[in-house]
């Protein structure tokens, strides 16, 4: 909050629960332009403020909303007064804080009509938690000092405190406003970051650039200023627009690798793929460090495989390890890459490394759970995902471990754990994979209404022949024998060497009553080598 300076009645910037700007549109996979502003603490920095407190004609005791002026007659302090003023603040700077507001309510019992002590007040409160206090007091300091921006600017600071961003966004707007163009910079600054901030977490990022803007003019040397503003108008869809203002900055800093990646999100955006890589590779040799280069390196991975150049990203993530071999994401990109090339030998090693260098990554063991559970590993897999769900992972990591423990289940027969698990997966994200097997272990313990519920859910989901396949079995052992046949004509159609597609309709078709279309379907699965059919053709 705004604090309390020496005797002429000054303040200074004491502490804030307004958040910063950080960010960086540098996303795993395809860039990820939506949610890219995130929050940090704000920074304390010292600020002269305005002592002008306007005498007004009408009194109101609970704090005014921004904009209002209504306002008390000020009465000024006596010299005793302004010595215990005095006191009452050294007691604040020092931390003897019930000293503090002992001396402050001693003052306001005295002269109740001036904002100085109110405000004194208020800072002792917030200090010690009293924020309804802290607020009331706040409240009196405006109606004495309704042009002063101290007020509205504290009570931003209390909303945002209390995760009321849409009152902490009016009072830091109403703070700025109070400032104006013409105040002390350092004040506006500290006003205007408040302000971004909560701009920010409402991803109001027209406004956020309108704010920014106002801030670079106010440090037109400040690099990161100047940054957060490339930022803003990258995420309002004027992504152009800053190019020139990141070629300037990329002058000022060239080793500083978020500069060129934030420039290569923007090449994509335009649809310049290519373009955007070549950014990154020119950025490279001015990386003062592996670190820098590994990261610039694991952007290009992303983009390449967002591109769909599978191999490209495998090598430029290979890269990224070895430029830096600390960097624990990056073997935990190279392991997904290389899972998506079948390459589990290898994505197994990378993964390995990702989690003995972090092993406090969810994700990057998730996969390593993914990778096991692909090689048949199944004791190790379910071990993995038991560990992910012990490091508070995100939704869809947690969904991806309960999914590998199910699957891990299904396969060592353990059905009812394996059910319990894939419907909690299931819960947490809609996966056509995820309902197929949860079918399939319905299935597997005979309760074939909910094998065919799952397996439907799965055909929305994704309408694999696989899944199709799966829930015309279903369909056929609940004794839904049109429903199947449909479905399996519709296989054969798409497929027609689908020995096992045939031999289902066949089935279908023989308990409908049908022998004839059942043997011409029975022969046709016979033909391609399905040994059941050539069997049912016995009977």
């Amino acid at each position: 909050m705004l604090g309390l300076s020496a005797a002429s009645g000054q303040t200074m910037i004491d502490t804030t629960a307004a958040v910063g700007i950080q960010g960086t549109l540098n996303q795993i996979g395809t860039p990820n332009l939506t949610g890219a502003v995130q929050s940090a603490q704000g920074a304390a920095a010292t600020v002269q403020a305005q002592n002008n407190a306007t005498a007004a004609m009408i009194a109101q005791t609970t704090p005014a909303a921004p904009g209002a002026k209504v306002t008390v007659a000020v009465t000024p302090l006596t010299a005793a007064q302004q010595a215990l003023l005095e006191q009452a603040r050294a007691a604040y700077r020092a931390g003897n804080l019930p000293l503090a507001r002992t001396r402050f309510e001693t003052l306001i019992a005295q002269n109740f009509t001036n904002p100085e002590p109110h405000f004194g007040l208020a800072l002792v409160l917030y200090a010690q938690n009293d924020l309804k206090g802290a607020a009331f007091e706040l409240g009196q300091f405006m109606t004495m000092a309704p042009d002063r921006f101290e007020g509205p600017y504290n009570m931003g600071v209390l909303a945002t405190r209390q995760g009321d961003h849409d009152g902490a966004l009016k009072w830091y707007a109403e703070a700025a406003r109070l400032l104006g163009d013409g105040a002390n910079p350092q004040a506006r600054r500290q006003v205007l970051d408040a302000l971004a901030a909560e701009q920010a977490f409402k991803k109001d990022y027209a406004a956020l650039t309108t704010t920014l803007e106002s801030l670079a003019a106010l440090a037109p040397n400040d690099n990161a200023v100047q940054f957060r503003l490339a930022q803003a108008l990258t995420l309002s869809g004027r992504g152009a627009t800053a190019l020139p203002g990141l070629y300037a900055l990329m002058n000022r800093v060239p080793n500083d690798p978020a500069v060129p990646q934030l420039i290569a999100d923007i090449y994509v955006m335009q649809g310049l793929p290519d373009r955007a890589v070549r950014e990154l590779d020119s950025a490279l040799p001015r990386m003062s460090s592996g670190t820098a280069r590994s990261g610039l390196l694991l952007h290009k991975a992303g983009l390449l495989a967002a591109s769909g150049n599978a191999a490209g990203a495998v090598a430029a993530a290979r890269d990224a390890t070895r430029a830096d071999s600390r960097n624990a994401a990056a073997f935990a990109r190279l392991a997904e890459y290389l899972l998506a090339r079948g390459d589990r030998k290898g994505a197994q090693d990378a993964a390995l490394s990702a989690v003995r260098l972090n092993p406090q990554d969810a994700r990057a063991r998730a996969t390593l759970g993914s990778i096991r559970l692909g090689l048949g590993l199944y004791d190790a897999a379910r071990n993995d995902a038991a560990l992910v769900l012990t490091l508070k992972p995100d939704t869809v990591t947690h969904a991806q471990a309960l999914y590998i423990q199910g699957v891990a289940a299904y396969q060592t027969k353990a059905y009812a754990q394996a059910r319990a698990a894939l419907q909690a997966s299931l819960a947490r994200q809609a996966s056509a994979d995820t309902a197929l097997w949860l079918g399939l272990t319905a299935y597997a313990q005979k309760d074939y209404a909910a094998a065919i519920d799952a397996l439907t859910q799965s055909v929305k989901f994704s309408p694999t022949a696989n899944a199709r396949q799966n829930l015309a079995s279903a369909l056929l052992a609940g004794a839904r024998y049109a429903e199947a046949e449909a479905i399996l004509k519709g296989l054969v159609q798409e497929q027609a060497k689908n020995a096992e597609a045939w031999y289902l309709l066949g089935l279908s078709q023989r308990a409908q009553g049908r022998e004839a279309d059942a043997r011409v379907s029975l022969r046709t699965a016979a033909g391609l080598g399905n040994t059941r059919a050539r069997d049912a053709l016995k009977s």
